[in-house]
C-alpha cells in the first residue's frame, strides 16, 4: 500500500482511537475534485478472525506437525477510500494477515445520486436519500438497476488499479476474491409534504406499536415462523438520539429501524446481518432474493402499523373537534 501511495501522491492516514472514519472521509471528499480516484488510505489496528498454526503430535509416531486453527489477533487493516464516476464514494478494507479478508462497502443512495448527476437530472438530496427529483420514475428505475453484476464489476475494476494480497500468479492458480453479503440494508423513504404533521404521526406510531416486537407480530413482519426454538430476542426498542426518537424491531440477526428523517420523511429500513435468517445464501448472486425479503419486510411492517395508528388519529380528531349545537 505504501509503495502504491507514494508515486500516486495518495495520503496515508493513521486512524486514532475513537476517531470516526466517516468524518475523516467526509473531509477528504470536500477537497476532492476529480471524477474518480483514491481519496486517501487509512490504517488501523483492529481485532479480527485469523488462521494460525499450532504444534500437534502424532500419538503413534511421536512426530510433531503444524495444524491450522482459527484464532483472533490485533493486525493492521488498510482502508482505501475511493470515488468512482458511476458509484460515487465507497471504500475497500484489506486485512494484512492470512487469510487476507477484504470488505467492500458502498451506498446505494450514493450510487443513485451519482447516476442522476451524470445524467443531468435535477434532484434535492436528503442526508442518505432523495427528497425530490425532476424525474421520479427514472430514480426508481436507477434504484432497481443496482444489481449484483454491477457491484461485482465495481470490485473488479478497482482491483485492477489497487494493490491487493493476491498476485497475478495467485489468481492464475485460482485464488480470487468472491463477494458474499456481510450486511445489507433496504430502506423505504416516504417524504412528507407537511413535516410537522409527520412528526405527530410518527409519535403516534411509536405509542401504538410498543408491543409489536412480540413473536406473533415479528413473524408477520419478517414472514418467518417463530417457535420456542427460534434463536434471538424479539422486542421493540425506542431509542432517542438528541430529540429524535427511533423505533427498532429485532428478529434473529436482522432488525427494522423506523425514524423521522431530518424532519421531512418517514424512513423504514431493514438491516440483514445474516442472509441465512431468511434461508438465503450469502453469495452476491442471491442479492435479488434478499432485496425482495428486505423490501417486503418494510411494507409488512407498515401494513401491521396502519390500522391501529389510523384508529388512534381518528379518535384524537373526533375529541378535538367539537360537535356544533343544534
Amino acid at each position: 500500500m505504501e509503495q502504491f501511495a507514494k508515486p500516486e501522491k495518495v495520503p496515508i492516514v493513521t486512524f486514532e482511537k475513537g476517531q470516526r472514519k466517516d468524518d475523516v472521509a467526509a473531509e477528504y471528499r470536500k477537497k476532492f475534485s476529480a471524477p474518480e480516484g483514491v481519496l486517501f488510505i487509512g490504517k488501523a489496528q483492529e481485532k479480527t478472525s485469523v488462521f494460525g498454526t499450532e504444534r500437534r503430535r502424532n500419538e503413534q509416531t511421536g512426530a510433531t506437525y503444524p495444524w491450522l486453527v482459527r484464532s483472533t489477533a490485533m493486525v493492521n487493516h488498510f482502508y482505501v477510500y475511493c470515488m468512482d464516476r458511476d458509484f460515487g464514494p465507497f471504500f475497500l478494507k484489506f486485512c494484512t494477515y492470512f487469510p487476507y479478508n477484504a470488505k467492500l462497502c458502498l451506498n446505494g443512495h450514493a450510487y443513485v445520486k451519482q447516476q442522476l448527476t451524470n445524467r443531468g437530472i435535477g434532484y434535492e438530496a436528503l442526508d442518505n436519500g432523495i427528497l425530490s427529483c425532476d424525474d421520479p420514475k427514472r430514480v426508481q428505475a436507477l434504484c432497481d438497476g443496482l444489481s449484483g453484476e454491477k457491484i461485482d464489476g465495481l470490485l473488479r475494476k478497482w482491483f485492477r488499479k489497487l494493490p491487493h494480497p493476491f498476485t497475478g500468479k495467485d489468481r492464475q492458480a485460482g485464488y480470487r476474491y468472491r463477494i458474499s453479503i456481510l450486511q445489507a440494508e433496504f430502506s423505504l423513504t416516504q417524504v412528507l409534504d407537511r413535516p410537522l404533521t409527520g412528526r405527530v404521526f410518527f409519535e403516534e406510531v411509536i405509542r401504538e406499536n410498543l408491543d409489536i416486537g412480540r413473536p406473533s407480530q415479528v413473524q408477520l413482519i419478517f414472514d418467518r415462523r417463530v417457535s420456542r426454538r427460534t434463536p434471538g430476542k424479539f422486542r421493540t426498542r425506542v431509542i432517542t438520539d438528541g430529540v429524535v426518537p427511533s423505533l427498532h424491531f429485532d428478529y434473529k440477526n436482522s432488525r427494522i429501524k423506523q425514524y423521522h428523517k431530518e424532519g421531512r420523511a418517514l424512513r423504514t429500513e431493514t438491516t440483514i446481518d445474516n442472509t441465512r435468517d431468511f434461508g438465503i445464501g450469502k453469495l452476491l448472486k442471491n442479492l435479488p432474493e434478499l432485496r425482495q425479503a428486505g423490501f417486503q419486510a418494510n411494507r409488512r411492517l407498515l401494513d401491521v402499523q396502519l390500522y391501529p395508528t389510523i384508529v388512534r388519529l381518528a379518535k384524537t380528531r373526533l375529541r378535538r373537534w367539537p360537535v356544533p349545537s343544534m
